[in-house]
């Protein structure tokens, strides 16, 4: 019997298959028998039909109907084949060999017959679970991204594998989403399953729980009440993990390209502001320094008149540095570069950005006076504004501010130093990004939060980088590191 029959009959009912094996058996016992009586067969011919009679009962019904088999035909060898012949004599050796040799064949055939049915059901269980699988995979693809996957996973894994229930906790999301009948007490089964961190199989319940697994980390976990064997569990665990790592992975792309399309709006804003506050703020500079020029203001005016000057100056920086580093930004600047004399560079930069009040706490250490860089003269100058005008306006009153600068074979380092607020360890690379401000002193310290940009880009554009170390002991010190090697002015 090949293996589609063998897994009809297993269907059979009860009562109907055991009449329908007990009509075969006695059916065939008796043509065999009737066949080898008035052919005269001898015993062992008819032994060996017997046994081939046996076998596939065997194979057919199983081992006890094939036991059956195997007491009826030694009987009927007894009486119709071995002497005396009509009569029983079951003293006689050769009925328990035959008895023994129909017994042992029963067993073994039966064994095998079992275990290669036992292999059919699951093959056939197995192509019906890779099939449901393949459908599942295929529509987990198109689940909505923008929505949570766990309430579409449950629906489909019900409706797809027909079984009683399933629940999907996300962790990301923090929700467990379920579909169908739950009995009280498990309405957080998925939930508890992912804070032991325990996936088992329970076959008397029908429950099997596991962890979602995405690399070496866990994502959430599934619950799934039904009939399924271990491994197709385990096939969905991994495309609900892999739903969920989709969903996380599309959420991140969405804020990151919000967060993008937000900053290139912003700065699309200042620098056509910067653009249109130029002009007005040169007219009014020039207004300004003109009337101070002209003279004959009263001591109030000129105090008005100068307070002008000094804020349009200001002002007008702003939006110069505002275009620069758009044009950092967008690689649209050249370098003019130049040997600058570093020490007398920042001098220069000491007397323009600082107050009177300000340059005795101001100190300068440098390894070489006559230390001179190959650089653009402009950005330079502006990196190091940038950095003296953050340490005044950050650093605590009457504190001294360090302005350093150190050589080695292949790069020259500038730093300053001041002792004030620190800077926390999350905060120190994003303070160069551009708008950033630390919240611990955005309402304390005015600021527009693009020095720090314009001063990363500009390092960038001469092969050099920029860092800050902060410590409360200490202080904050702010690093310049360019890759030139140290030119000596005559």
């Amino acid at each position: 019997m090949n293996n589609s029959v063998a897994l009809k009959w297993s269907r059979t009912p009860q009562k109907l298959r055991v009449a329908a094996q007990s009509l075969a058996i006695f059916g065939l016992l008796a043509i065999l028998t009737y066949i080898g009586f008035i052919t005269n067969f001898n015993p062992l011919a008819i032994s060996f039909l017997y046994l081939l009679l046996i076998i596939a009962i065997a194979v057919t019904f199983g081992f006890w109907q094939a036991t059956f088999t195997s007491l009826i035909a030694v009987l009927c060898m007894d009486y119709y084949f071995l002497p005396p012949v009509f009569h029983f004599d079951l003293n006689d050796p050769n009925d328990w060999v035959a008895l023994a040799e129909f017994e042992i064949t029963a067993l073994i055939v039966s064994r095998l017959s079992a275990r290669e049915l036992r292999n059919a059901q699951e093959a056939a269980l197995h192509r019906v679970g890779m099939k449901r699988l393949y459908e599942l995979s295929r529509n987990s693809l198109l689940i909505d991204p923008r929505q949570a996957p766990g309430p579409q996973l449950v629906l489909l894994i019900e409706g797809i594998f027909s079984i009683n229930a399933v629940a999907i906790f996300d962790a990301n999301l923090g929700r467990q989403d379920q579909a169908g009948e739950w009995d009280d007490g498990e309405e957080n089964l998925a939930k508890e399953c992912f804070l032991r961190n325990l996936s088992l199989d329970d076959p008397q319940a029908q429950i099997s729980q596991r962890i979602l697994q995405v690399g070496s980390g866990s994502v959430g976990a599934l619950v799934v009440r039904g009939e399924l064997s271990p491994l197709i569990v385990d096939a969905l665990a991994s495309l609900a993990a892999l739903a969920i790592d989709r969903h996380q992975s599309f959420e991140k792309e969405e804020r990151a390209e919000s967060a993008s399309r937000g900053e290139h709006l912003r700065a699309a804003v200042m620098d056509a502001l910067a653009h249109e506050l130029k002009t007005p703020l040169t007219a009014v500079q020039t207004a300004s320094s003109g009337l101070l020029e002209l003279g004959g203001l009263s001591d109030l005016q000129r105090n008005l008149v100068t307070l002008i000057d000094e804020e349009a100056t200001r002002l007008n920086q702003l939006c110069s540095r505002l275009l620069q580093t758009a044009k950092l930004e967008a690689d649209q600047l050249s370098l003019q570069t130049d040997e600058v004399n570093v020490k007398e560079l920042v001098e220069e930069v000491l007397f323009a950005n600082s107050p009177q009040s300000d340059i005795g706490r101001i100190k300068v250490d440098m390894d070489d006076p006559k230390l001179t860089m190959h650089v653009d003269r402009g950005l330079l100058e502006m990196i190091l504004s940038q950095y003296l005008s953050n340490a005044l306006k950050y650093s605590t009153p009457s504190t001294q501010i360090d302005i350093a600068a150190r050589t080695s074979c292949t790069e020259v380092i500038l730093s300053v130093h001041n002792i004030g607020p620190t800077i926390r360890i999350e905060n120190r690379e994003r303070v160069f990004e551009r708008f950033f401000r630390d919240t611990d002193v955005r309402n304390t310290v005015p600021g527009t939060g693009i020095g720090l940009s314009a001063v990363r880009k500009a390092a960038e554009a001469h092969h050099g980088h920029v860092w800050v170390i902060s410590d409360e002991l200490e202080g904050t010190t702010f690093f310049l590191s360019l890759p030139i090697n140290p030119k000596r002015s005559l």
